[in-house]
């Protein structure tokens, strides 16, 4: 019964009705978009994507610039003692300003400056 209801939900999504799609509201995201220059902030959160320990100093001065970076290991996995040090590099940064560091999945981390921590709990259908 609740795979019935499952794929009816899906079919819904992937194939609406004629009358449904006159409820859809086509948005325009590019208005949300913006630059560093045009909206400054004390703070950013910072994508970072790491493939080899040379750029160890750019992730370090992000952090100690007090901005959360979320860091794709995904490219030095393969290399366990690339990727011990990149790690290690990290948490000495973050013991350093009193920030925080934590996994997400396999292949990301969230490495926050000081006065932000990481709730370790998943938010999980509005609830903890």
């Amino acid at each position: 019964m609740a795979m019935m209801a499952m794929t009816k939900f899906f079919d819904k999504l992937v194939k609406p009705k004629a009358e449904d799609v006159a409820e859809y509201v086509e948005l325009d995201l590019g208005e949300y978009e913006g630059t560093l220059e045009s909206a400054p902030a004390e703070l950013y959160v910072r994508v970072a994507e790491i493939t080899n320990i040379s750029e160890i100093p750019e992730l370090k001065k992000e952090i100690y610039d007090g901005n959360i970076v979320i860091v794709d290991i995904s490219l030095v996995r393969q290399d366990k003692l690339a990727l011990d040090r990149v790690v290690k590099e990290l948490k000495h940064v973050v013991a350093d300003v009193r920030g925080d560091i934590a996994g997400i999945g396999e292949d990301q981390l969230v490495v926050t400056p000081n006065g932000i921590k990481i709730d370790r709990t998943k938010v999980v259908g509005g609830g903890y």
